[in-house]
């Protein structure tokens, strides 16, 4: 008898990391096993991931302070695939993502779109601040290590330009915060101060300090800068700020009630702390206050009540968690046209049921009107995702009914030919999907199921796998100014 969990497929993962200092890339693969027994209906997942390839660490080439080089970029991605010996054409997930400062920069979109269509049929995530600190957690084990000891965890990740605040209580998203934090808000260039980031500069005019370009680069000011940071730090994770803290604050205030227990420090500026990378694999070199600012966090009289833990990742733990945390695989029993994937960055419109089928079938034309205002407002056939939530035991009347109202609603989008995409929270993907297409079998219909996501998140869906699922990807598409 063929056993229930014998392995179904591989896939190749991409994870490509383009921050305000490095870049990097990584390469995994994937396993893929069916879970359920032959009885069952399929349960794919994923059961192993394995690193085949690191990059060494690039530094971020740019033509101007406010202009990615994409050609530069683009060649470290050709020659990084040749280094590994990977086709772009075998990458079938992962992700592309613009971090810390980078994501400002006036190219930051056209340079992630055009990554996603030069380097594989992959699926693009660009991190906004939060994104960005999930996906770090995730790479540098403080995500694992709340789950499995149910400390309320912190991970700190700070990058040239930001700090990307994450914190989990067991495997929870407790809340996030984003600061002006980092090794590159000032440069050095022969022994003199070279730039001075904007934030750092009000906080410098804030504090009536005098540090200016030019000046030497032990000049003490910058010590208080570091310091000044490191303090931040310890407030943002009592939640304890005041309006003074704001010049250094991105976004929003921290949102996590839980009281802290553990702290783990990622990123380039953990680097600094832990140098887990042998130097003549990660040639980039820096000439900024990195080194001083781990300094000042070690240091930090308020940082030393927390439990440290080593982080499994410092400067790669946001590549690593690109690569290998941010797919989904779908359920089994879904309904997909082939033809119309992959599809990406599809924003996702919830409808609760309720619990109730009249109730849900009153929202949706309500819902969809909302939607297209929400993400079409042009009426330039922007496609969304329905994620139909809340749903109760469903007869096949009902499934009946509910797919009658979804081919009314696409009749109101302003381009009713494209693919109607549903992704539900319920195992009803596959006959909802059937009883569409018998309903208007010219209709393009991609109806999945098994998969998490919210209100305002974007999705991309990748090619159909030879075990029938597809993997997909839940991202933000946020470019921070």
């Amino acid at each position: 008898m063929k056993s229930s969990f014998s392995r179904v497929e591989t896939l190749l993962s991409a994870g490509i990391d383009i921050g305000t200092s490095t870049t990097k890339l990584v390469i995994s693969q994937f396993s893929l096993m069916n879970m359920a027994g032959d009885t069952h209906v399929p349960r794919i997942e994923i059961t192993d991931k394995e690193i085949l390839y690191r990059s060494p660490i690039y530094r971020t080439p740019l033509v101007s302070p406010t202009v990615i080089d994409l050609k530069a970029v683009d060649q470290i991605v050709k020659n990084e695939y040749a280094k590994a010996g990977i086709e772009p054409g075998q990458i079938k997930t992962g992700a592309v993502i613009i971090t810390g400062e980078t994501a400002t920069k006036q190219n930051a979109a056209e340079m992630v779109h055009h990554l996603s269509d030069a380097a594989g049929e992959f699926l693009v995530a660009t991190a906004g601040p939060d994104l960005e600190g999930i996906i770090a957690a995730k790479g540098s084990g403080a995500y694992e290590y709340a789950k499995k000891t149910g400390k309320v965890t912190a991970n700190i990740d700070i990058g040239g330009g930001t700090a990307n605040i994450a914190v989990y209580e067991s495997s929870r998203l407790a809340g996030t915060c984003t600061l002006h934090i980092g090794g590159r808000l000032i440069e050095f260039e022969a022994g003199k101060v070279k730039s001075i980031s904007s934030p750092v500069q009000k906080l410098i005019n804030q504090e009536g300090w005098t540090l200016q370009t030019g000046d030497s680069s032990d000049h003490p000011d910058i010590q208080k800068v570091t310091s000044w940071m490191a303090e931040l730090i310890v407030k943002v994770l009592r939640k304890q700020t005041s309006p003074r803290d704001q010049v250094l604050i991105l976004g929003h205030e921290p949102q996590w009630d839980a009281d802290i227990e553990v702290i783990v420090v990622s990123g380039g500026v953990s680097e600094c702390m832990y140098q887990f990378e042998d130097p003549a694999a990660s040639p980039a070199m820096y000439d900024d206050i990195g080194v001083i600012l781990a300094r000042s966090i070690q240091q930090a009289a308020g940082l030393q009540w927390y439990e440290w833990r080593r982080p499994d990742e410092t400067v790669r733990a946001t590549v690593l968690g690109a690569g290998t945390q941010t797919t989904n695989i779908s359920g089994a029993t879904i309904q997909v046209e082939s033809s119309e994937l992959p599809q990406k960055n599809l924003p996702v419109f919830e409808v609760s049921f309720e619990q109730d089928v009249a109730v849900g079938l009153r929202k949706l034309q309500g819902s969809t009107e909302a939607a297209v205002a929400m993400y079409d407002p042009g009426k330039e056939g922007q496609n969304f995702v329905w994620y139909l939530t809340d749903m109760p035991y469903l007869k096949f009347k009902d499934i009946q009914s509910i797919a009658g109202a979804l081919l009314a609603c696409q009749e109101l989008k302003p381009d009713s030919s494209q693919p109607l995409i549903i992704v539900l929270q319920s195992d009803h993907a596959k006959v909802l999907g059937q009883t569409l297409q018998a309903l208007k079998p010219a209709q393009s219909i991609l109806c999945v199921d098994q998969i998490e996501v919210e209100h305002g998140d974007y999705m991309d869906i990748g090619q159909m796998l030879q075990s029938g699922v597809v993997p997909v990807v839940i991202k933000t598409l946020t470019f921070h100014s």
